[in-house]
């Protein structure tokens, strides 16, 4: 076993120079975690507001990443055989202990999702922490029914693509929402029915498509958007504030009453690991990788480009999700 290993290191709160790559000694894992030989990690908005100094609780420096993907590569009390493919995220991943930046990590065996799929690693790594946050939405958050119309703020993010390809999936009819009118087809491509461009005020637009106001909407943007999407639903219809994509998600002096439109449920979702039950995600790989399911192409970079990677998050400058291609060490 080589006693160290290459990964990121995030040595305090600042711009994408203060990510590092650097030779790190092989981490160990204690009884009751596992070491993954990591194979790909998704890019999340977490990790960005973690290098920008706005998540809590996180000790510096850091190997970053809230969720990765790759192979058993030990496991002290044998309840994972060495090479078994998983998936892993949360759990304070990247930020009390290290993340998925990096060739292995070591993280609890709780959070540890088993699968089995010959898809290209990069697609995986796409997948897990999108998928759970999607999915959780569309049913913890929303309890989407077919025939259900469906409002998504933020619908060219990974977590929209997403979201709209199962949306489709369950039978819904989708809404998404764009800033820029170019990334139309994107979105039309993952199933979405009416595709609004965002000024900001798209609540009378929605209204002109589905009269009395959208049954679900997910709020991906965070609160600037969330009063004209509350909006844009009808009485006894839900919104489930999910993202913050614009990094603004409190807002000041909330007064219920005089915040929610009559009637309009508001409700919140932020998932974990055992949020996303194994047969979900073997579902979505299987339907994926027979063409019943598409969830994005991804952006792929190398553990060496992660500063680019960072950039082009921070900048939203691509469709969908970004994902590091881990080669084996």
């Amino acid at each position: 076993m080589a006693a160290s290993m290459r990964g990121v290191v995030l040595t305090g709160p600042g711009p994408v120079e203060n990510l590092h790559l650097r030779e790190l000694p092989m981490p160990q894992p204690p009884p009751g975690w596992v070491r993954i030989a990591v194979r790909a990690f998704g890019l999340n908005r977490s990790e960005l507001h973690t290098r920008l100094g706005l998540a809590q609780g996180v000790t510096f420096p850091r190997v970053p990443g809230i969720e990765c993907v790759g192979t058993i590569d030990a496991d002290p009390d044998g309840e994972f055989s060495a090479g078994q493919q998983v998936a892993t995220m949360m759990g304070n991943m990247g930020r009390t202990f290290d993340g998925g930046y990096a060739e292995y990590t070591v993280v609890p065996r709780g959070q540890v999702i088993p699968f089995r799929s010959e898809l290209p690693w990069e697609v995986i790594g796409a997948i897990p922490e999108t998928l759970q946050t999607a999915y959780g939405s569309l049913t913890t958050g929303l309890d989407l029914r077919p025939g259900q119309t469906l409002l998504i703020r933020g619908g060219t993010s990974s977590t929209g693509l997403a979201a709209a390809a199962l949306a489709k999936d369950m039978g819904a009819t989708v809404l998404s929402t764009t800033r820029q009118a170019g990334r139309a087809k994107a979105l039309i491509k993952h199933g979405v029915d009416h595709v609004l461009v965002d000024t900001g005020r798209i609540a009378d637009e929605v209204r002109e498509i589905v009269l009395a106001g959208v049954d679900a909407a997910i709020e991906l943007v965070g609160t600037p958007t969330l009063p004209d999407t509350l909006a844009a639903t009808r009485v006894h219809g839900t919104v489930c504030f999910t993202g913050m994509l614009s990094n603004e998600w409190t807002v000041p002096d909330f007064y219920p009453i005089g915040y929610l439109p009559n009637g309009v449920r508001l409700t919140g979702y932020g998932g974990e690991s055992a949020d996303l039950p194994a047969a979900v995600l073997q579902d979505c790989l299987d339907k994926i990788a027979d063409g019943r399911l598409a969830l994005g192409v991804p952006q792929v970079y190398r553990l060496e480009d992660i500063r680019e990677a960072h950039a082009d998050m921070e900048h939203n400058r691509s469709v969908g999700k970004l994902v590091v291609r881990v080669d084996s060490p």
